[in-house]
């Protein structure tokens, strides 16, 4: 299927490494023009160059970094139509462990660089005629993941801040999305395994294997490409049929 991506603008964050990067990879192949950016600036600009993107390394825990990004990717392409949102998360905590500091340093680590970000670049996208916001998120999201109480408590969050905008920016035609994953082969995963995988975080997964970065990205492309454009205020699980709620 082609997704009708080609001279599109898209800005992915996270983009460095991971299913960031992944997307960023899959966005580029299609045609479109892809802002890459992240922290690590040398990582960041070897991927750019490798697959053809512009890399803007940036933190967007800052306050003013998600605006100055916004403006660079306008300034070199004329215009924004994809933005994607992808970031890390909070650290391990128990939920009798977690402080307020815990879930304020959650908050502007996952939410409020999105908010900035997203307030950012919705006048570009109100002119894009397939303007698209897509978050990666987490399966915690619908069942909290054990030991993650700061990202159980401020994830969800962000799925109901993304719902009510996925709403009010329906009549623009702007579709907002989120997309959850589940067990995914990042380099990540192997960096936490150094052993190998446990066999039961592979057998409790319906198809019994755990998912590649690019089957990921093919789900975040056509979720962000104007072949969707009737899906919008939904969560998208790319688990394997890993999550068991049927709600």
């Amino acid at each position: 299927m082609n997704l009708a991506l080609k001279g599109k603008t898209a800005l992915v964050s996270g983009s460095s490494s991971g299913m960031g990067l992944g997307i960023a990879e899959v966005l580029a192949a299609e045609g479109a023009h892809v802002v890459m950016t992240a922290r690590r600036a040398d990582v960041l600009a070897e991927h750019a160059e490798r697959i053809g993107a512009h890399a803007v390394p940036a933190d967007l825990s800052l306050p003013d970094e998600p605006a100055r990004v916004v403006a660079e990717t306008v300034e070199r392409f004329g215009g924004l139509d994809i933005v994607l949102w992808n970031s890390g998360g909070p650290p391990p905590s128990s939920a009798l462990d977690l402080t307020p500091a815990h879930v304020v340093e959650a908050a502007e680590t996952v939410l409020l660089p999105l908010v900035r970000l997203v307030r950012a670049g919705v006048p570009h996208l109100r002119r894009s005629p397939s303007g698209r916001i897509l978050a990666i998120t987490t399966t915690g999201v619908r069942e909290p993941t054990p030991g993650m109480a700061a990202s159980n408590a401020v994830r969800p969050g962000i799925n109901g801040y993304l719902k009510t905008l996925a709403t009010e920016l329906g009549p623009d035609g702007i579709t907002v999305n989120t997309l959850a994953p589940g067990r995914i082969a990042t380099p990540r995963r192997d960096e936490v395994y150094l052993d190998g995988v446990p066999p039961h975080l592979t057998e409790e997964i319906p198809l019994r294997r755990w998912g590649t970065v690019r089957e990921f990205a093919d789900v975040a492309a056509f979720l962000a490409s104007p072949r969707a454009s009737y899906l919008t205020g939904t969560t998208t699980y790319v688990d394997g049929g890993l999550t068991r709620s049927a709600s």
